[in-house]
Order: structure tokens, then C-alpha cells, then sequence
């Protein structure tokens, strides 16, 4: 086979068979398959697939063959209007409303209780529509189940969503940005029951919830009940409360998103269709509510959107930045199936003149479940740290090469999906068999990530999460088998990180044990690609269980708090000054000795660790403790392995 560089400037390369063997031999160079690990859980990654790609000058999808796979082709730098002028684009079926919803940002004064739980709240059995008038309806309807165009704004028609409303009754409306919402079933004037659209081409996966509300009473008590929801578990359950956002609050008083609700619970639904054994359950979440205003404007979510359009605001802030410019480069990753940008964000210090050594990369991912919206709130802590003034940000520019791509997912993120792409696939699952026309997204973070292995070296990964079911914030790792002096080194910076938030993350709910089902996620195939220390940090959407906030809901200002605090732990992790390479032999010795493992790690005190987390002398040395390197280099590899093994 030839080189890639033969195989890209063939004079044939017009050519599908050409094509073909250009795809084959870069699969082959950037995923070679001797890249196995012990237990034989890897080999034969990647199969040969075709690229697709999108002209921006038409409103629809086009499919193209790309001939070359040059770096600049494949990573284009975001032009100057990019943000402006690449408005979201939606599967032609969805119709979505023309206003654009924006949300002011919003802190309470004071942390926000758990709902507590008494065991007695009435569950309401769903009525359905038998009993009850459909007062709102919107599926998008396509003639094909699998997403086939798109185009911006979606759909030419915006038709009625609301059918034979009373006077009196709510009014419902989520075409909009991450809204969800399928149907409103008006059981009496003050009970509504609710239902959640599947993720599209999907019938799965009703948990996240977002949606307007109009024409209410002031004072006037209301039940709702989300009848169709999968999930088995919920923190509803455990003191949880949904999320409000009254406009006339946000204009009268600039008050955003708070927590409301009362007589919360979730349960398990009757088998209403006793014919069908295999039919999977559903559960339904049920609250009760008074609005704060008499014809208000109410947005009700699971939790705080973030949505597209906030991504390239934030980006968009960054980039025109006069000094925050010169440190960080914004780029195309790829585009994804719908054609919306995919962006990854390059953040580290100009290089020195004359200096040789090369800095090594740390890669940060999120969103890859459109749900969960705390892993972007998280991603913005840490954009927001990585570039400010502060003297750890100038030290990790110094120290390392980030790059993060914040929104893997932003077509799910648009249609208000949970948790699959358009592809009806969970993309947190394909990083194993990725395909790079049906997964663009997870196929070129992949590459980046090859490259950087190639060319500098990787020291950490980690992919933003959130958690439905477990409260805290915890880091899910992989266990080094291998023994030796790096056993439980994986366990050290989970540590490090709940001693610097203590009050949020909780070292003991962590998880180091790689298991079967976990196989295709981006943290074990990081590993296995020979990032050792390579993570998935998870974010519950309800609160803290720990100290000083103890049953307190998390805000948008915690999770951006616990991004600023994973960044400065980082800088404590690979900090090179003796004391700190002390102090992490000193964990490991206490984690082995207290028995530590990778389904019960155990917390070690460390009452000397405040002593060590600050540097008197403040900057950074750019050289690295050999004993924490943990990243591997990969050479090119060699091409002489046959097709059958692509």
C-alpha cells in the first residue's frame, strides 16, 4: 500500500476506486489496528466509509466527495462572520418558530434547597386524551424515518400547534432551541398531562424537557404530570425540582431560572397495554406549581438550556477579544449531518523563540448527550478560566496545548434531542466502529487526537457529562491492570480534585473499572488509543450532598465554578515543583495502603495538601515529573498490513 502522502497527491485520486484506497490507507495511518489491548477488548477500529460535506451557499445538503486530507482542509479556520452567518440549521420536517428565545443569566443570592421528600405525594394515574382535550400537539413528521435534508430554520410552513384551546386553558409552545415538548392534554383547568417527543427516528429516550407556557393565572395552583419519560430512576425522586423561567420576573426584577415545584414525585406507570409484554415501561414526573404572573411568559426545563446559539455567542466573545485572540484559535472540526459547525477551540501561549520543547495537549470534550446541558455550563467555566489573566491560566497556556471541542453534538443540541444524534445513534457509543459519514463529529476528534499523539502527546482527556441518577459531581476513569509503579496513578487526580472542591465532587462516587458496555465511549477508547489518564466527568443535574451544601441544587455558577476548579487542579496535577511530586507519591502510597480500588476507591485525608496548592514563586518551569508523564508518542505506523484488516 502506499504512503498517505503518495495516496493523497495521486494523479488517479478523481477516481472512486482512488478515493476508496485514499480513505483506507488514512483510516490506516491514523487507526492502526495492532492498537489492541490486553484483554483483547480492541482491534479493527475503523471500517472505510465516505465523506460528506456541506456548501454553505445553499439551503440544502449536498453530498460531495472529498478527494484530499490535507490539515488545513479538514481543520479550516473559523472565518470572521462564521458566527454570524451559520444560523442553525433543522431536519426540513421540524418547524420552528422565527423569534429567538434568550435568557438573561441568573445567580440566587442563596444556594436553592432540595425538595423534601415525604413519601405521601399523589401519583396520578394518566388519563390520556380519552379524558382530556388535546390543547398542543407537534411532532415533526417526515416521510422517511432517518434524517434525509436539512436547511436553516427548517421547515417552510409553521402551522397551528394549538388545537381547540378554552379561554381558560395554558397555552404550550416548544419549537424553538433544545425545546421538547410532543402534546398537552387538558385533564381540567388546572391539571395538565404532558408528553415528551422521542429523540428523532427514535421511539426512545423521553427525559429532557423544555417548553413555554401562556395565558396562566397568577396564584392559581397547577398540576403537571410528564407521563411518557424512560428513564427507571430519577432524582425527582430524591429532593430534585424542575427549573422556571417567568419573563415579566426577568424584566421586573432580573430574575432568571429558579426552582419550582412542589409535591414532587416519578414513578413507575401501569402496563396500560397488558398485550404487549415486551412494550418498556414508562414513568411519569408529577408537580404541582403556582406561576408568579397573570399572562405571563413561562419557560419550564429539566434543566438550565444552553443551547447552539449560546456556544457561538460564547465563541463569538472570545474570538473578538483583543487579547484573549492572541492565545486562542477557533476552528472547524468538521460539520455535522445537518451541516451545522462543529467547533474546536485551540487554547495555549505563543511559542518562545527559540525554545524546542514541545508542549504536550490535554483534550476537553462535552455534549456529546444533547440533555445534558451541565457539561456545556462545566465547558464554560473552563473556557472562561483557560482564558483569563489569572496566573494559573497564563501557567497551564504555558504548560500545555488545549484543545476542546465544547459541542460535539449540535444537531441533537438544536431538535432538543436527550441523548442521540440525527443519526438515531448514541455518539458516546461509536467511538469504536465510528464511521466517519454517519459519526463526522466523533471520526475527526478522533483524528485530531491521533495527531496529537503523533506530534506532542496527550496528558489528559475528559468528556463532560451530566447524571440523572446520582448526585455530586464524580469522574468515572480507567484502571491501569498493568501494576507496577503506575497502580492507581488514575486515581490521583480524582483525589486532587475533590480536595479542591470538596463541597461538589465526591471522590468516593468515582468509578475506575472499564466495563463491557462501555467499550465504544470516547474515555475507553482514549485509554486504549494510550491516553492513561482519560476520564469521563459526570454532573448531577440536581445538587450537592456534600458539606456546606448538602441537598442544595447546583446553579449555573457551580457548574462554572467546578470547570475553573478542574483547570486549577490540573495545574496542581502536573505541577513539576518537588513538593507537589511528593505529595502525589504520598496519595498513592495511602491509596494502597488503605485499599483503593477501581470500584471502591477510598478516601485518604490529606491534612498537609492545602500546604502544597499554591507555588510560592508563582510560574510554572515547562518541564515534567518523568514519573506523571503518562502520555504516549505514537510514530507513524507502518502500512504494511493488508485490506483485511481495515
Amino acid at each position: 500500500m502506499e504512503s498517505l502522502a503518495m495516496s493523497v497527491e495521486s494523479e488517479s485520486k478523481n477516481s472512486e476506486t482512488d478515493l476508496q484506497t485514499n480513505v483506507k490507507t488514512l483510516q490506516a495511518c491514523l487507526f492502526p489496528p495492532q492498537l489492541t489491548s490486553s484483554s483483547g477488548y480492541f482491534s479493527n477500529f475503523f471500517v472505510k466509509t465516505c465523506q460528506t460535506e456541506i456548501d454553505d451557499d445553499d439551503e440544502e445538503v449536498h453530498i460531495k466527495i472529498k478527494e484530499t486530507f490535507s490539515l488545513k482542509e479538514i481543520f479550516p479556520a473559523a472565518r470572521d462572520n462564521a458566527f454570524i452567518l451559520q444560523p442553525p440549521r433543522w431536519p426540513t420536517e421540524c418547524q420552528v418558530l422565527e423569534e429567538k428565545i434568550k435568557h438573561i443569566n441568573y445567580v440566587p443570592s442563596t444556594p436553592e434547597p432540595y425538595y423534601q421528600v415525604s413519601g405521601t405525594e399523589c401519583q396520578p394515574k394518566p388519563s390520556g386524551e380519552e379524558f382530556g382535550i388535546i390543547v398542543y400537539q407537534y411532532t415533526p413528521i417526515s416521510a422517511v424515518n432517518y434524517f434525509s435534508r436539512s436547511s436553516v430554520g427548517g421547515s417552510r410552513y409553521l402551522l397551528s400547534s394549538t388545537i381547540c384551546p378554552e379561554d381558560d386553558s395554558l397555552r404550550f409552545e416548544s419549537r424553538f432551541e433544545s425545546g421538547n415538548l410532543a402534546r398537552a392534554i387538558r385533564i381540567t383547568s388546572n391539571y395538565y398531562e404532558l408528553h415528551l417527543r422521542a429523540d428523532l427516528y427514535t421511539n426512545r429516550h423521553m427525559q429532557w424537557f423544555y417548553f413555554r407556557v401562556t395565558n396562566m393565572k397568577r396564584n392559581m395552583l397547577y398540576r403537571f404530570s410528564i407521563t411518557n419519560c424512560s428513564k427507571e430512576g430519577s432524582l425527582y425522586n430524591e429532593g430534585m425540582r424542575p427549573l422556571m423561567y417567568s419573563k415579566k420576573n426577568a424584566q421586573l426584577h432580573s430574575i432568571g431560572w429558579i426552582r419550582c415545584g412542589q409535591n414532587i414525585t416519578y414513578f413507575c406507570n401501569e402496563n396500560i397495554t397488558n398485550e404487549d409484554p415486551d412494550q418498556a415501561a414508562t414513568f411519569t414526573l408529577t408537580f404541582t406549581l403556582t406561576f408568579p404572573h397573570d399572562e405571563d411568559e413561562v419557560y419550564l426545563a429539566n434543566c438550565y438550556p444552553y443551547t447552539y446559539s449560546d456556544l457561538q455567542e460564547h465563541l463569538a466573545e472570545i474570538r473578538a477579544h483583543p487579547v484573549k485572540q492572541t492565545f486562542s484559535t477557533i476552528r472547524l472540526l468538521c460539520r455535522s449531518l445537518a451541516g451545522n459547525d462543529v467547533y474546536f477551540i485551540t487554547i495555549t501561549a505563543p511559542q518562545v523563540p527559540g525554545e524546542t520543547k514541545k508542549k504536550r495537549a490535554i483534550v476537553l470534550t462535552a455534549r456529546v448527550h444533547p440533555g445534558e446541558t451541565p457539561s456545556s455550563w462545566i465547558m464554560k467555566g473552563i473556557l472562561d478560566f483557560l482564558t483569563g489573566d489569572s496566573e494559573p491560566a497564563k501557567d497551564l497556556r504555558e504548560k500545555f496545548i488545549f484543545k476542546i471541542v465544547p459541542m460535539l453534538n449540535p444537531d441533537g443540541v438544536i431538535v432538543g434531542n436527550n441523548r442521540c444524534s440525527l443519526s438515531a445513534k448514541d455518539l458516546n457509543r461509536q467511538y469504536r466502529t465510528v464511521m466517519r459519514d454517519a459519526y463526522p463529529s466523533i471520526w475527526y476528534t478522533k483524528l485530531m487526537v491521533r495527531r496529537l499523539l503523533e506530534e506532542c502527546g496527550v496528558a489528559l482527556y475528559c468528556d463532560l457529562h451530566a447524571h440523572s441518577r446520582k448526585h455530586n459531581i464524580f469522574i468515572y476513569g480507567c484502571e491501569n491492570r498493568r501494576g507496577g509503579d503506575r497502580r492507581l496513578q488514575e486515581q490521583v487526580f480524582p483525589l486532587m480534585l475533590h480536595k479542591n472542591t470538596a463541597d461538589k465532587f465526591s471522590f468516593e462516587s468515582c468509578k475506575f473499572r472499564i466495563q463491557k458496555a462501555k467499550e465504544g465511549t470516547g474515555r475507553v477508547v482514549m485509554w486504549m488509543m494510550g491516553i492513561a489518564n482519560s476520564y469521563t466527568l459526570e454532573a448531577s443535574f440536581a445538587g450537592s450532598t456534600l458539606g456546606a451544601k448538602n441537598e442544595m441544587h447546583f446553579s449555573t455558577q457551580d457548574y462554572e465554578q467546578m470547570g475553573r476548579s478542574f483547570c486549577q487542579t490540573l495545574l496542581d496535577f502536573y505541577d513539576d515543583d518537588p513538593r507537589k511530586e511528593k505529595l502525589r507519591m504520598k496519595i498513592i502510597e495511602r491509596l494502597t495502603k488503605e485499599g483503593s480500588n477501581a470500584d471502591e476507591p477510598t478516601n485518604i485525608p490529606l491534612s498537609d495538601y492545602s500546604r502544597y496548592k499554591k507555588k510560592k514563586n508563582g510560574k510554572c518551569r515547562n518541564t515534567h515529573s518523568s514519573h506523571f508523564r503518562h502520555t504516549i508518542t505514537t510514530p507513524i505506523p507502518s502500512l504494511s498490513f493488508g485490506d483485511k484488516n481495515l
